[in-house]
């Protein structure tokens, strides 16, 4: 029978350095190193594939009574509303870029003629923080489909006025309870993409 080793406190540390180091690529301007980049896609390909794993199309966000929804709603840096970007509903129009056959802008008076639902979410930031709140507008699924975007690209990304860009994986975009929110509830996004 083989012993179990117990690592010694020097070993440990110099691991746990490597690792942070290792943790720590990621935020280096490294865009030029070939094996850093080599290292970077390959973890981006893991990711997806345990992401892939993970989700189940038939399993949707818990959803939760008019009465649980956070009233004041925090966003990210939790700035006060004065400085967000102001639209105007008239002038504003969605720009589309990406893997999409009709690129042709969308006017706020278009996307409210879509199909609309609502939700009652929980909203999970990267930041931290969470919050449920109400969601309206045109389920993504409708409005990719409109646009005839690539459904088998991996990814669907999104810039906001106020410079915020975020994406979500192709798979989570296509679900029915997915929805595209309505201009004057969030941040009015410059840009729906679907990327390879």
């Amino acid at each position: 029978m083989s012993a179990i080793l117990k690592p010694d406190r020097r070993t440990l540390l110099k691991g746990g350095f490597s690792f942070g180091a290792l943790a720590m690529l990621t935020g280096c301007d490294i865009t030029d190193n070939e094996p850093a980049q080599r290292l970077l896609w390959n973890m981006s390909w893991w990711n997806d594939r345990v992401q892939g794993w993970l989700f189940n199309s038939s399993r949707l966000a818990p959803t939760y009574p008019e009465s649980a929804v956070d009233r004041v709603f925090r966003y990210n840096a939790f700035y006060p509303e004065e400085p967000a970007p102001q639209l105007d509903a008239a002038s504003y129009k969605l720009e589309l870029s990406g893997s999409i056959r009709d690129r042709r802008p969308w006017r706020v008076d278009q996307l409210y003629q879509l199909p609309q639902t609502s939700q009652i979410t929980r909203h999970v930031c990267v930041e931290g923080w969470s919050r449920i709140g109400k969601w309206s507008g045109c389920p993504l699924r409708i409005f990719l489909e409109r646009v005839d975007a690539d459904l088998t690209a991996k990814y669907v990304g999104f810039i906001c006025a106020d410079g915020y860009y975020t994406s979500i994986d192709m798979p989570t975009a296509l679900t029915r309870k997915r929805s595209w929110p309505s201009p004057s509830r969030s941040r009015s996004c410059r840009a729906s993409s679907a990327t390879r």
